[in-house]
């Protein structure tokens, strides 16, 4: 990433210095920011689009963000993603590459007052001068419905170009015609890579730490892993195990230095190595062994090292056939729902379904019936035993089927006591076939009982 000067964030003349409180103007706090002892992760700011890192799909060329940056078009802007992911960074970019004034309202101090001064400001500064004024709002979901009505008059007749930032659902906490008034962006979390790519730049740049410091590979894995996509985080993280590793009269961030640094221990899990599968069988195997403690244990050790949810939840739905079936008929239907709610919630809160369903899974009845049931009807299959459908069984709802014997005999089940008929269901060659084989476990032993009466009816035994 280029470098240039060091004032990061200039958005040109301050405006007149009696600003009201919750509202700085020319570029606000973050182009304040740029001493030495200034964060780690605000000195790291990105100031062009090209530092931006993630987020192709708003940087490419004609999107609505280059338009605004690079074309001085007027659009009014929502940026909506977790935290970490470029939201004030695209804000700062602004405020340093248009010639636009910049104006930022803090939604935790500013009220109405301070919102319509902030557009009359603006309004009289596009009378005055012609220059446009970009308004900034982070964490826009915190206004209350009033501040953000005070907001459209600027946004409707583009007094203004707001850029608003959240975290949350804007659908659900910004009111409907600011929303219609402003292009939507979603800003997804960075990959592991950008995430590396964040922290390789830190580590290198003149801005950053300059390169007086090395950082293990394991240090740097760990690093990632704590950060969840969030690149704030891994900057505060990395600087603080810098800092760590300087108390130690080291410039060597080893393992040990990052765990000490954010009180976090390394959770040693390749998801593509051995560890991978170790821990995945043994967490299956604790479940299957009915062992509650070990089973949860290995489900922590799998969620805090960042093991894909979608994936524990597919071995609990598979696991609830093959090792559970019908000795707790409940089983799969509880995997089922803790997968679903891992796709509607996602992490971290999805780890609380996953704990349910596998608490659940792993203290109920245990039963192979079912796995070893489609296994023996499978072998037979493979084995060639195939043989036609009995005549009475056969298709027969087209004219003349009767003639040629489909269903001329077939006996209604409904028809006779019980709701069983005896009658032949499977073809001859595996006639005498016994593929499921029900225990006497949980609720299989009444499935049990009741499989050998309803057989021997079937076949008039």
């Amino acid at each position: 990433m280029p470098e240039t000067d060091d004032q990061l964030f200039d958005a040109g003349p301050l405006s007149r210095p009696d600003s009201p409180g919750g509202v700085t103007s020319g570029g606000g706090s973050l182009s304040s920011a740029t001493h030495a002892a200034a964060p780690l992760a605000v000195r790291m700011r990105p100031r062009t689009l090209e530092e931006l890192v993630g987020q192709e799909q708003l940087r490419a060329p004609g999107s609505p963000l280059r338009q605004l940056v690079e074309g001085d078009q007027s659009m009014s802007l929502l940026l909506w993603g977790p935290p970490g992911t470029g939201k004030t960074t695209i804000a700062a970019i602004l405020s340093q590459q248009t010639d636009r004034r910049f104006v930022e309202v803090s939604a935790v101090s500013a009220g109405v007052k301070e919102v319509r001064a902030a557009i009359d400001g603006a309004r009289a500064e596009l009378m005055a001068t012609g220059r446009e004024t970009v308004l900034f709002v982070d964490e826009v979901h915190r206004f209350s419905k009033a501040q953000q009505d005070a907001l459209l008059p600027g946004v409707e007749n583009r007094w203004v170009t707001l850029v608003a930032a959240t975290t949350e659902n804007p659908f659900f906490s910004v009111i409907s015609p600011l929303l219609s008034r402003s292009l939507l962006l979603r800003l997804e979390s960075l990959t592991d890579d950008d995430v590396r790519a964040v922290l390789a730049h830190a580590l290198s740049d003149e801005r950053g730490l300059a390169g007086a410091y090395t950082v293990d590979q394991d240090a740097l894995d760990h690093l990632v892993r704590l950060a969840g996509g969030d690149a704030r985080r891994s900057l505060t993280y990395l600087e603080a195990a810098a800092g760590a590793a300087s108390s130690r009269g080291s410039t060597t961030i080893d393992l040990e230095t990052a765990e000490t640094a954010v009180d976090t221990a390394a959770v040693r899990y390749d998801r593509q190595g051995d560890q991978h599968y170790d821990v995945t069988s043994a967490f299956i195997k604790s479940v299957r062994g009915s062992d509650v403690d070990a089973a949860l244990h290995y489900l922590a050790r799998m969620i805090e090292a960042g093991e894909d949810p979608r994936f524990i939840a597919r071995r609990l739905v598979i696991l609830a056939s093959e090792d559970i079936g019908l000795a707790d008929p409940t089983a799969l239907p509880t995997a089922v729902a803790a997968a679903q709610a891992v796709q509607l919630i996602g992490m971290p809160e999805a780890r609380l379904n996953l704990a349910q369903a596998t608490i659940a899974l792993a203290i109920a009845p245990k039963s192979n019936a079912v796995i070893t049931a489609i296994e023996a009807a499978s072998a037979d299959v493979r084995a060639g035993k195939i043989g036609p459908v009995p005549a009475h069984l056969r298709d027969a709802h087209y004219q003349g089927a009767k003639k040629i014997g489909h269903g001329a005999t077939y006996t209604y089940s409904h028809d006779e006591p019980y709701g069983i008929a005896e009658q032949q269901y499977a073809p001859d060659v595996v006639l005498d076939a016994e593929y499921y084989r029900p225990t006497a476990l949980g609720a299989e032993a009444a499935l049990k009982e009741r499989w050998e009466r309803v057989r021997r009816i079937i076949r008039g035994k």
